[in-house]
């Protein structure tokens, strides 16, 4: 039966292939036609005597002539079939990328691949000046890198490329490839090209905008051969191909990784510029946004006789509204506590009223502490919010808070304060619930991770608060804050009293 199906499809393929042409017929009978269908124009022809890409299967040779029609037929179906195929597989690859850093590195390999070149450069310069900007390398150095960089830029085919070679005609029209078979025979290069091309060892290059009219230019790559060679008519389909599918996926990847660092900065800029320099006591915080934005926040300000208040929290929601909202419920906890500061409960009391006045829909956890250095004493009060953390030579504990709802859950908050005196040395670290959410375990067995990380803060590093923050983050969370994928913003505030 596949036998069958085989023999049917062949012949198929041949009734496809034969041309319309009158034959003579019989000398009592008319002429006849036979039909022949041409084979479809818009799909481009893979030349046979191309080298095959890793991957797809070799195209037929010029010894392959004598064959059926057919059969050549079949060959050349089976050629563009692999094309699709080995496309197919690269740009599935490159989708799965989510950052810059991901998929610059996938299209320079994979582009690698394409034209059958070992090493090679991508250039990220977007045309709207805006950023980010990068050069990565394939198979160079970060040496070798900047080697070809001094090449001048309007003589070299990558910085042709960035350059945009604007037709006047045309402006908005992407710049072609750029092919330099030979550099030693290759005319006008500049003598520094050559120089490079001999002292870093390759012969030819190809170098391929990355543009598009709708995206706009985003960059070049270039991918360098050891000997002269140039990519086939097929292989510069292919990367065309690719290149255009690769430029719209960097396009959007760049605008998620601006509006990240947007959001990154809008936060870091409704946040403590520097800390407060306060007899008896050292300060030092860490903060990381999340991808989304969102609404994790502390505060660390003076207030009169020498008292300081401290203070974190966490807006509900993420986004612009989530930070705007968390930019509000500080700046007014700020004022709560230069007006009443001695009364953490009073200060949190008025900030549960204004949030559920000004946010009816939003709910935040925060926690106030009112210290006084020099007699080492703290009372604090918290809604809803992780308890503070005492480290020191002699105890690692948990300070025992009242269990208290969010702000803006009940029609009237309040709660009683706790007080505590630190001994001379002791840090209380105040943090935030993304800090334990991060560590993907549950909420209890992450309280115990939260409290062995600080135990073993070594000795020699207990006389520093931000040593103490840095052991914990990188005990707790070892892939550290930079990573993408988590959505939760974490926060330390961490005191050490003296």
């Amino acid at each position: 039966m596949e036998a069958q199906r085989t023999g049917h499809a062949v012949l198929r393929v041949q009734q496809l292939a034969e041309p319309f042409e009158a034959v003579r017929g019989d000398e009592d009978g008319p002429p006849r036609r036979r039909r022949h269908h041409r084979a479809d124009s818009t799909v481009p022809h893979p030349p046979h005597t191309a080298a095959p890409l890793p991957g797809v299967p070799s195209a037929a040779t010029p010894a392959d002539a004598a064959l059926p029609p057919g059969a050549l037929i079949q060959d050349r179906l089976a050629g563009w079939v692999s094309d699709l195929t080995t496309l197919h597989e690269l740009t599935e690859r490159l989708i799965r990328t989510s950052s810059l850093d991901e998929a610059l590195p996938e299209v320079l390999g994979a582009g690698a691949a394409l034209v059958g070149a070992r090493r090679g450069m991508a250039v990220l310069e977007p045309a709207d000046g805006l950023g980010p900007a990068t050069t990565i390398g394939l198979g160079l150095a970060h040496a070798e890198l900047g080697t070809i960089e001094t090449v001048p830029r309007g003589t070299s085919s990558y910085g042709r490329l960035l350059d945009g070679l604007p037709d006047p005609v045309h402006p908005e029209r992407v710049p072609d490839p750029i092919a330099i078979p030979d550099v030693r025979t290759e005319e006008g290069l500049d003598p520094r090209h050559r120089e490079v091309a001999a002292r870093l060892g390759y012969a030819a290059s190809y170098a391929l905008p990355l543009a598009t009219e709708e995206a706009g230019r985003l960059g070049a790559a270039v991918w360098l051969y050891d000997e002269p060679a140039e990519p086939s008519e097929r292989q510069r389909h292919l990367i065309g191909l690719y290149g255009r599918f690769a430029t719209e996926h960097l396009a959007r990847l760049l605008q998620v990784e601006r509006a990240r660092a947007q959001v990154a900065t809008v936060a870091e800029e409704l946040l403590p510029s520097r800390l407060p320099r306060v007899p008896g006591v050292q300060l030092a915080a860490r903060h990381r946004t999340g991808p989304r934005g969102g609404g994790d926040w502390y505060d660390a300000l003076p207030l009169p006789e020498g008292a300081l208040g401290l203070a974190v929290g966490s807006v509900s929601g993420t986004g612009p509204s989530a930070l705007a909202a968390m930019g509000r419920l500080r700046a007014s906890l700020r004022a709560y506590a230069v007006m009443e500061g001695e009364d953490p409960v009073a200060v949190l009391s008025d900030l549960e009223l204004l949030l559920r006045l000004t946010e009816p829909a939003r709910s935040a956890t925060a926690l106030f502490a009112y210290a006084e250095p020099a007699q080492r004493r703290i009372v604090l009060a918290g809604a809803g919010h992780a308890p503070p953390l005492v480290i020191g030579d002699h105890r690692t504990e948990f300070v025992e808070t009242s269990l208290s709802a969010p702000l803006g859950m009940l029609s009237c908050w309040e709660a009683p304060s706790v007080e505590l005196s630190p001994a001379p040395g002791e840090t209380v670290l105040l943090y935030t619930d993304g800090l334990l959410r991060r560590t993907g375990d549950p909420m209890d067995r992450a309280f115990a991770r939260l409290h062995a990380a600080a135990s073993s803060v070594l000795k020699a590093d207990r006389g520093d608060p931000g040593a103490i923050a840095d052991h914990v983050l990188r005990t707790l969370l070892p892939e550290g804050l930079g990573t993408t994928d988590d959505e939760e913003d974490v926060v330390l505030l961490a005191a050490r009293f003296e």
